[in-house]
């Protein structure tokens, strides 16, 4: 599953699951505290029962080892007739005997209350636990099912461009061929119109390409690369359009568990960007360092280097897709890109996320 659909199924599910999930335990809280009170008051009222056992005269030994009390005695101070204390291991109860004061201290041990407890909490845990199974089952289904209008629109909107980028594979094909024709010429080779057209070509084949790779995403086979071999063969590529600049790149190999003709891409935007706003006589520096890819550049910096990678967002009149074809091939490959930049030139830092 792709990165967008991943976070989609993420947001669809956690809003299901948890929106449950709080009821469940908080109707769980509410039934122990309910139960809990219920027990309490089962306690107190088996105090109360025994203390009238005892003015009765009733036989004592089903209390055994359960209850005990003091004998009857004269308090100074007033006694709520609905005290009920509880101490640590046993509930304590003052009942008056007659008018005149005299209150029987009762007893009991909270053994039987404390297994009480014990189970109802077990219940909870294991209802609540077979609850949260169950709707988070459920939450799964109905984010999938949430999830297939979007895929469907995704998929027709993909085979569309599928269908148009392949029909614009002919007309550049016959529009590089003839400019090759057109630069055989040697007095229109260097006409500005021509330098201009040029320009535009290599600027619809980069695009052409990017959508290319982008619309195989889905199919990204992911192998060990040497990403500096890719990288050469990209500078190769710029020294000829951009004779003017100095490029320089380590001899040395990083390898990236990643998809080849992914890769390619990403390097052959970043150096080409590298290049396209780089000053007059700059430089071009590509380099591994701590297993991270570094592409340096000395060109006029970026003023947002933050936003770059939004689709929205552009700086110097490009139209901003060829980062953010970037962005979402890097999130593909599972590949992090950082940008520092200033007024004497950005670096472009790639780093494999294992």
């Amino acid at each position: 599953m792709e990165t967008h659909k991943k976070q989609a199924f993420l947001k669809f599910f956690l809003i299901y699951f948890l929106s449950v999930a709080v009821l469940i335990l908080t109707a769980g809280v509410f039934y122990y505290n309910q139960m809990k009170n219920q027990f309490l008051q089962s306690e107190e009222f088996s105090m109360i029962s025994y203390a009238r056992d005892i003015k009765m005269g009733n036989d004592l030994s089903k209390y055994k080892g359960i209850f005990t009390h003091t004998p009857p005695k004269r308090l100074d101070k007033f006694i709520d007739i609905d005290n009920f204390t509880i101490l640590k291991d046993k509930f304590m109860k003052y009942i008056p005997q007659n008018r005149y004061g005299d209150y029987m201290q009762i007893f009991k041990s909270k053994k039987s209350f404390d297994k009480k407890i014990s189970k109802l909490k077990l219940q909870i845990a294991v209802t609540q636990f077979i609850l949260l199974l169950l709707f988070g089952f459920i939450s799964y289904k109905l984010a999938k099912n949430a999830l297939k209008p979007l895929e469907e629109s995704i998929s027709k909107l993909d085979k569309f461009a599928k269908d148009l980028i392949h029909d614009l594979n002919t007309p550049i094909a016959s529009i590089k061929l003839n400019m090759k024709i057109l630069d055989k010429n040697e007095k229109l080779r260097e006409n500005s119109a021509i330098k201009r057209i040029r320009k535009s070509i290599a600027a619809i084949s980069e695009l052409y390409e990017n959508l290319t790779i982008l619309l195989e995403e889905e199919t990204f086979q992911l192998q060990n690369v040497d990403v500096m071999k890719i990288a050469r063969e990209s500078m190769q590529i710029q020294k000829q359009l951009y004779p003017h600049l100095k490029f320089v790149i380590d001899n040395e190999s990083l390898y990236f568990k990643t998809n080849p003709k992914a890769i390619k891409q990403i390097l052959q935007n970043l150096i080409s960007n590298a290049c396209k706003y780089n000053k007059k006589d700059g430089y071009v520096k590509v380099y591994a360092k701590d297993n991270k890819l570094y592409i340096e550049d000395s060109g006029v910096g970026i003023k947002h280097p933050q936003k770059i990678f939004e689709r929205s967002f552009s700086e110097r009149n490009s139209s901003g897709i060829g980062l953010d074809i970037v962005n979402r091939l890097a999130n593909s490959l599972h590949l992090k890109i950082e940008v520092i930049s200033n007024t004497t030139g950005s670096t472009f830092i790639l780093t494999q996320i294992l």
